[in-house]
């Protein structure tokens, strides 16, 4: 989720990844032979090659930049229980938006010279930001945050589904077999946990339905194929997520954020530092620094351990129980992705 709020996109051999916090400002497509930007992504390796890191640092950046994706759950589900949680998304976007912003001006980045361009970036952060986490949240108000992350790390089963009669990619046998196994494995876990409030149906579908919303931001990407500075477009993406949050939560959460009266914890806090300054901004960063040093690939390798990640770090921070079932129901998710990112 989250990562993010952070969003990023790679297309591999015509697979798709599409990182939390997640929004595709980085769509590296083949065909094109681009990367999101105004450069193309071949052009960019063999300017780069000179000066890319060694195989051990781009690897390291790789997982650590999944590992922070992952880390996006357990502090948005305390966001969800502890705050009202759109008006914390809101305050989330902006506060990242207006960060990013200050940035791309100071190191004076190029911004959209169309309409079509701005109108586009905002579409993908309500997409992959707005409606991703709002829903998101909403969901993890019960779902417990092992299960909502691995309900996530489902996005690129669910394009690989979609790539067929949506954007005309073929539906390979390792593509269907890798969708099944990983939707199998949610299943078990999900089936699982039934009996208690950690994962029930109408919470489950709710995170799904941020899951779509986010494989829609990558329908749009492509559609529109936008080519503007990755940083730029993020912080547009952010400000317009944090804009389109608020009626909404006018509408859903009418008393206002209760910590205006109540207080603020710790626990809440450093949750919202966390996510904007690590997530928003921090894994904003590094994605660019892979993108710029060719090792954006890696990412897309290494991404089967996101609901590993995510499931480990609830059980060590929320103490969420994990049992044998969940890691074989885990074990399927992730040979399930790894099928299809690999196909």
């Amino acid at each position: 989720m989250e990562g993010p709020a952070s969003s990023t996109q790679i297309e591999l051999d015509s697979n798709m990844f599409h990182p939390p916090h997640a929004s595709p400002q980085a769509y590296m497509m083949r065909r094109r032979g681009g990367d999101g930007c105004s450069c193309g992504a071949n052009f960019l390796m063999k300017q780069t090659l000179a000066r890319s890191p060694s195989h051990l640092l781009g690897t390291c950046a790789a997982i650590f930049y999944i590992f922070l994706w992952a880390s996006a759950y357990v502090p948005s589900k305390i966001a969800a229980t502890q705050s009202s949680p759109l008006w914390f998304l809101a305050a989330r976007f902006l506060a990242a938006g207006t960060l990013l912003v200050l940035l791309a001006f100071v190191t004076r980045r190029k911004w959209p010279q169309t309409l079509r361009g701005w109108l586009v970036a905002a579409a993908l952060g309500v997409c992959a930001n707005a409606l991703y986490l709002g829903l998101t949240y909403t969901a993890l108000r019960h779902l417990s945050s092992g299960v909502g992350a691995i309900v996530a790390s489902t996005n690129p089963l669910v394009l690989a589904l979609l790539a067929p009669s949506l954007l005309g990619e073929p539906l390979t046998l390792p593509k269907l077999v890798g969708s099944l196994l990983g939707f199998a494995g949610v299943l078990a876990i999900v089936i699982v946990r039934m009996g208690t409030n950690t994962a029930l149906p109408l919470d489950v579908l709710t995170a799904i339905g941020g899951v779509l919303a986010n494989v829609a931001s990558t329908l749009i990407f492509k559609r529109f194929a936008l080519r503007e500075d990755l940083l730029v477009v993020t912080a547009i993406q952010m400000v317009a997520a944090g804009l389109a949050v608020i009626p909404v939560a006018f509408v859903f959460e009418p008393t206002g954020p209760p910590q205006l009266h109540s207080g603020v914890s710790h626990e809440l806090l450093a949750s919202f530092i966390y996510l904007v300054l690590v997530l928003s901004v921090g894994a904003s960063l590094l994605w660019f620094w892979l993108l710029t040093h060719g090792e954006a690939s890696r990412v897309s390798a290494f991404y089967y351990l996101t609901p590993a990640f995510g499931l480990a770090l609830s059980a060590l921070f929320l103490h969420e129980a994990v049992g044998l079932r969940d890691l074989f129901g885990l074990g399927a998710i992730a040979a399930g992705i790894a099928l299809v990112q690999r196909s």
